[in-house]
């Protein structure tokens, strides 16, 4: 157990007292980028995580919500048992310690990224999903998202400044790309530290409460240029053109891949703009400085697309002459 901690202390008191289970035990199973916390519990020797999502910093509810709809679909989330929307506590299916990421290697990389997307083809045809009531990723959030790279990482973690035209054609251009795709739910952190390899050999998919409708290809770059993660460009070129097959054939897209090709580069550009904006905020304000070390690897990505479309040589030299020297600093 872990005493001296009051939010553990009435989450066992809601498990024990309200919810009627005899906890054996309590310890920490993970933490992640936001307020909540993960801990795995014992209960007449089966394994369950509670999640404490502190409810001044935290909703769970779109959590709920999120995950039934996703649960109607036969995506593969953990089952809710017991939720206290007012204290912010659930009580879930224990998926295990073993990561995607911590599963994948030279020899695993293949078949585990086949079966991701394979877990990933009903965010983009499932009629449920497509139809859902959620939130769309439209230009505002877009912007919204972009602005973290611009405050956090470049104004108050290097204490620079991007010149406002060149930042404005940037933004313009990835938004608009974003916005012509065909609109699919998004998970929106579809990658190896949210896919969990269950001793089935299936993958779990966790941390999908903030799902929208917005552009097909994101989630597909969230896995295959994953933050956490770098493959060969010939291995993520292939597995993209495997999955490209798989939309044609669905009806999901009808464009050639060149132009599917340029969606997935800029909208992988968009978000990892985003993740290292994050990145920076998890540093400054939250203390989670070990995020620092994929800014590198994602900064990395925003520089190859660059380098792809001239529309873009502009912001790579600002990348080049003026982010990297000062991030080596």
């Amino acid at each position: 157990m872990i005493p001296n901690d009051l939010r553990i202390i009435t989450l066992l008191d809601w498990l024990e007292n309200d919810c009627l289970l005899p906890v054996s035990s309590c310890e920490p199973a993970s933490n992640d980028a936001s307020f909540r916390r993960y801990f795995r519990v014992n209960i007449e020797g089966q394994s369950f995580i509670a999640m404490d999502a502190p409810p001044d910093k935290e909703d769970i509810a779109p959590f709920i919500e999120i995950a039934t709809l996703l649960k109607q679909a036969d995506v593969n989330t953990p089952a809710i048992l017991q939720y206290n929307l007012e204290d912010g506590f659930i009580l879930l299916e224990d998926f295990g310690s073993q990561w995607l990421l911590d599963a994948l290697n030279v020899h695993t990389v293949e078949a585990l990224y086949h079966r991701a997307l394979s877990d990933l083809l009903p965010f983009h045809t499932n009629k449920t999903l497509l139809q859902a009531q959620l939130p769309h990723y439209d230009e505002a959030l877009l912007r919204r998202e972009m602005a973290l790279f611009e405050e956090w990482f470049i104004e108050r973690y290097l204490e620079d400044e991007l010149p406002p035209a060149l930042w404005e054609n940037v933004q313009q251009m990835l938004v608009s790309s974003a916005l012509e795709q065909p609109r699919v739910c998004v998970h929106r952190d579809y990658h190896s530290r949210n896919l969990m390899v269950l001793p089935s050999g299936e993958l779990g998919i966790l941390d999908f409460q903030d799902a929208v409708l917005g552009a097909l290809t994101y989630d597909l770059v969230s896995l295959l240029k994953d933050c956490y993660v770098c493959w060969p460009s010939d291995l993520v070129d292939g597995l993209l053109r495997n999955y490209f097959t798989q939309l044609v054939g669905a009806q999901v897209v009808n464009v050639d891949f060149s132009q599917f090709k340029r969606w997935f580069d800029l909208m992988g550009m968009q978000r990892h703009l985003k993740a290292i904006g994050i990145f920076a905020r998890l540093h400054l304000r939250d203390e989670k400085s070990d995020y620092l070390k994929a800014i590198p690897r994602t900064l990395d990505y925003v520089i190859e697309v660059c380098g792809t479309y001239p529309q873009l040589n502009e912001f790579q030299h600002f990348l080049q002459q003026r982010v990297i020297p000062a991030l080596k600093k």
